[in-house]
């Protein structure tokens, strides 16, 4: 019989003082950060725990609290060429705090001395204005507003004291997470007439980095929970599983590598000068294969990330994207590519990821013109030729858009403006003449791509290609 998972069951879990506050419950969070503050916990004597603050009215606090923060994390994936499973028992998170329950428990977290850092993953919408946050006086809808009534609060009760400013870690995926989120803050801050002495306090005091972080985290593993369950024998509501890879690149003060010592624990982050670098080549090799892998390995009977890896047209179709199209553009050292994207490589190929085509596919216009677009310009400016593997996957997404495929519906999912242009576009019976009308809809990429000597007529033949195969 398997044996509930509480602090009581699970011997020596005792928990050091709350050194970080997060904002956010989710499968990410739980399997990046919150790993990372486990291990660190082991290895270099963090001695830190983590209060979650759930940053919408519903969420998972309620079952977390169950489990008094206890779940385990599942890593599957390939490392140095060879299967590697964990299953590790993450202890460090003290419980959830729901500020939609009790506005004044949440801002008391703020008299917290141990405090240090703030991470957040409030989604990509979540570093945001919401014009209907007035005032500190009631909770605040924003994250952002949030934030800034937190900080009054320790602000006001530390008595302005500089060495209480905090450090926060965001990990939104939007450029610039850091920065943005203190431009609200402050925007905030003024809005609401506080005190000068305090925006000053959070512009001197408080440290906010731009991030990234990279990790697959399929989450809960519904296909082997039983075994799981077998394995650990504790009845585990949240499971999480996610890939071994990861990486947290954060643009940040010399002496936060101290505050934050990961370097003693051999985890994969990187303090740096400027992530753009980093950004650029995690858009353009991973997220940009991804995008340019959907259209043509869907249209190829492919359904997994994994399964078109293996397939020898859809797999050889993407590992030259990269090589010959994408990484000749871009600006680290070739080494340093050639490495990130053999891990890429891997990490589409690892057989435990059952990472589905269709979910990568949502919104895959507006995907293109920012993961890909960019590698198909540099490559013609700098090659003076095209780069005819990406051009393919645009005129097969082209194709994707039309909705079917031998009678089969394609999980086409995109705004309404985007699927009106689309069924409209494809009433044409001249296969160029809807070649052109996409490549040259400005609203999609911000340019009339027809005006790319060759473009027009290259999409048109290799979309005409896939029109007649069907």
């Amino acid at each position: 019989m398997l044996k509930k998972l509480n602090r009581k069951n699970v011997p020596a879990s005792g928990l050091g003082p709350v050194r970080v506050l997060q904002f956010g419950e989710g499968n990410f969070l739980r399997a990046f950060c919150d790993w990372m503050v486990d291990i660190l916990n082991e290895k270099a004597n963090f001695n830190g725990s983590i209060q979650i603050v759930q940053p919408i009215k519903a969420g998972m606090g309620t079952l977390i609290n169950e489990q008094e923060g206890l779940y385990h994390l599942v890593l599957n994936g390939i490392q140095n060429g060879k299967q590697v499973r964990t299953t590790r028992l993450i202890r460090c998170v003290a419980g959830v705090q729901n500020p939609y329950e009790s506005y004044d428990a949440f801002l008391k977290l703020a008299e917290n001395p141990d405090l240090q850092f703030v991470f957040s993953n409030t989604t990509e919408a979540g570093i945001s204005y919401a014009a209907g946050d007035k005032s500190l006086l009631t909770l605040p809808e924003s994250f952002p507003a949030k934030i800034t009534a937190f900080l009054h609060r320790r602000y006001q009760h530390f008595k302005g004291d500089e060495r209480k400013g905090l450090i926060f870690l965001p990990c939104e995926l939007i450029d610039k997470n850091g920065a943005i989120l203190k431009e609200l803050v402050l925007r905030y801050a003024r809005e609401w007439n506080l005190d000068p002495s305090f925006i000053a306090w959070i512009t001197n005091h408080s440290t906010f980095c731009n991030t990234l972080v990279d990790r697959i985290v399929p989450g809960f593993p519904k296909d082997t929970i039983k075994d799981i369950l077998e394995e650990t024998q504790y009845d585990d509501k949240l499971v999480v599983m996610a890939e071994v890879f990861h990486l947290w690149v954060i643009e940040g003060p010399d002496n936060l590598k101290e505050k934050f010592p990961v370097h003693k624990a051999d985890l994969e982050v990187k303090f740096v000068k400027d992530l753009a670098p980093y950004r650029t080549r995690k858009v353009r090799i991973l997220n940009g294969a991804h995008t340019a892998l959907v259209p043509v390995a869907y249209l190829n009977g492919q359904r997994l990330v994994s399964e078109a890896m293996n397939d020898a047209v859809s797999g050889k179709f993407i590992r030259e994207a990269i090589d010959e199209e994408i990484i000749p553009t871009l600006d680290l050292s070739r080494e340093e590519l050639r490495s990130f994207a053999d891990d890429v490589i891997a990490r589409f190929q690892n057989p435990f990821i059952k990472h589905e085509l269709a979910s990568i596919a949502l919104n895959s216009v507006s995907k293109y013109k920012v993961r890909v677009l960019p590698s198909v310009l540099k490559y013609i400016e700098l090659k003076k030729a095209l780069p005819k593997r990406l051009l393919y996957s645009l005129a097969a997404l082209i194709r994707f858009y039309k909705g079917t495929w031998k009678n089969q519906a394609l999980p086409v999912n995109d705004t309404p403006e985007v699927m009106a242009f689309f069924g409209e576009v494809w009433l044409e019976n001249d296969i160029k003449q809807v070649a052109t009308r996409v490549l040259g809809n400005t609203a999609f990429w911000d340019t009339d791509l027809n005006k790319l000597p060759g473009v027009t007529e290259y999409v048109a033949e290799t979309l005409e290609g896939l029109v007649n195969s069907e």
